[in-house]
């Protein structure tokens, strides 16, 4: 059983499905009808007028978002375990030519209002330093934790304040709005999101995300994006497969179902390692204390999983599992006190 990453999932029947729809003659790039349905449907998803297209990757998309909302000699305040600072390779820099990420502590891998405000502070208004021109979070956290409605919002109060872009990184975006039970829109635009990269790969997708622009400025910021998209290779030329999979996932609830059945599996391993949890879990990642000798225990039972450090690991629901499926591994935790 494998719990390595929700990265390594098959792809989804009804994504597959709307793979093989999408196989036959239209327009190239994103001249295509699929690729034309994208801004309705997600306007309907979020209740709220959207321009939206599909990128290659998630670090496209975090990295393109993040080069539309701050220039050069800017920075963009994150969480100093955040993807964009920890697994991109320096790409968020690539793409926008420079600009800093301004990396802050906070507990579960949140950076909150209070420590945002503080760094602001210390930014003097001259020429020698690096203005602050965006915020970035990621949803849920790297640590498996959601941001709720009002912590958003308390960034996106701080955004609004000082005139700062504001970023989401949605890649565990379903699982945090099924943990909420919230509306989409209430942990973006409602709060203050200006650009969401909504995760498809992680949910049951083949390959292809979503960046999301809200706001009076949407179609603008989308248009560069567009541009960026072209510059940096991420065109594709039969970009219809790419918006197949995002309209499978969100003209339906399957974007909210996948994520539901991966977090109520994530909640069973929650129960069966009781007592060793690092962190809440409220998505589809746990984060277990665990010795070398139970690590190894647990795999010569067939179970497989990252570890995290000298006494940890982490563990990966998907879409394709749920509170009965994972119940082994449940099991085996649980022994592991016997």
């Amino acid at each position: 059983m494998h719990f390595f990453s929700d990265n390594a999932t098959p792809v989804c029947p009804e994504v597959m499905a709307a793979i093989l729809g999408a196989d036959r003659a239209d327009h190239g790039y994103d001249g295509d009808g699929w690729s034309a349905r994208l801004n309705g449907a997600f306007s309907d998803l979020f209740g709220t007028d959207v321009t939206a297209l599909w990128i290659a990757t998630g670090t496209a998309a975090n990295s393109i978002a993040l080069a539309c909302l701050c220039p050069p000699y800017g920075g963009v305040i994150c969480h100093e375990e955040a993807h964009i600072v920890v697994d991109e390779c320096g790409a968020p820099g690539f793409y926008t030519h420079g600009a800093s990420l301004m990396a802050l502590p906070g507990a579960g891998a949140k950076l909150s209002a209070d420590a945002v405000t503080e760094r602001l502070k210390a930014i003097r208004p001259d020429v020698h330093q690096v203005p602050a021109r965006a915020i970035s979070i990621t949803q849920a956290t790297e640590y498996g934790l959601a941001y709720t409605p009002g912590e958003v919002a308390a960034l996106g109060d701080l955004a609004r304040e000082h005139g700062l872009g504001f970023h989401m990184d949605g890649a565990r975006f379903a699982n945090a709005v099924a943990h909420l039970g919230c509306h989409p829109g209430d942990v973006t635009w409602r709060a203050g999101v200006d650009i969401l990269s909504f995760g498809c790969v992680k949910n049951g997708g083949m390959i292809g995300e979503a960046l999301v622009f809200f706001g009076d400025r949407a179609q603008a910021r989308a248009a560069e994006a567009a541009r960026w998209r072209k510059r940096a290779g991420h065109l594709f030329s039969k970009g219809r497969y790419l918006a197949a999979q995002l309209l499978a996932m969100v003209e339906g609830d399957l974007w909210r179902r996948n994520a539901r059945a991966a977090n109520a599996a994530a909640q069973a391993l929650a129960e069966g390692a009781a007592g060793r949890l690092l962190h809440p879990v409220e998505a589809n990642e746990l984060f277990v204390r665990l010795s070398e000798a139970e690590r190894a225990r647990l795999r010569a039972q067939g179970f497989d999983f990252y570890d995290w450090g000298a006494d940890a690991a982490r563990l990966v629901t998907n879409w394709s599992q749920d509170a009965a499926s994972v119940q082994p591994l449940a099991d085996a935790l649980r022994a592991l006190e016997e």
